[in-house]
């Protein structure tokens, strides 16, 4: 942190490494305005969780779904893919391979069936959408937080044992 975060870290003589203490050690204690701290940048994340929300990509995701929710031919294809896969779990429960197979077999073509509408596309690709908007702010986060930390330069970690 820089200097002027108004963070300090206070050295706690009272923690314990199994059967013996540590005469000094570095673990930090925090006070009420460095828990504050941690709870604005949960309050950030969900702020940038709404903003998430609220993007045109989740707008279009939402249509898209509704779309699917709507088709009646495709919910059917879809309880039925559902209906086989119980019964994958019931064959696979008595070993019968052939029957597994088999019924994979007929899991496949309808999934054929169902990704040949297209609002089934349109809903895929709408979920591909905010998968890569999510990595994207993951990576931007992890990025920043990695860069912030080798221009702060950072501390080593606290030793394991006091011998370290």
């Amino acid at each position: 942190m820089s200097e002027g975060s108004g963070r300090s870290v206070t050295a706690v003589s009272d923690h314990h490494h199994g059967d013996h203490d540590c005469p000094r050690s570095t673990i930090p204690s925090f006070k009420v305005e460095e828990v504050l701290l941690k709870e604005d940048v949960l309050a950030k994340a969900r702020e940038l969780a709404g903003l998430i929300a609220a993007s045109e990509e989740v707008r279009i995701f939402r249509e898209a779904e509704r779309k699917v929710q709507n088709h009646t031919e495709v919910q059917d294809l879809i309880r039925q893919i559902k209906k086989k896969q119980k019964e994958i779990v019931g064959f696979e429960y008595f070993k019968n391979d052939q029957m597994v197979r088999k019924i994979e077999g007929e899991i496949a073509e309808l999934e054929q069936k169902l990704n040949r509408y297209p609002v089934v596309q349109e809903f895929k690709q709408t979920q591909d959408d905010i998968n890569q908007l999510l990595q994207l702010v993951v990576g931007v986060i992890r990025d920043t937080v990695s860069e912030q930390i080798a221009v702060d330069g950072g501390t080593p970690p606290a030793p394991a044992t006091c011998s370290d």
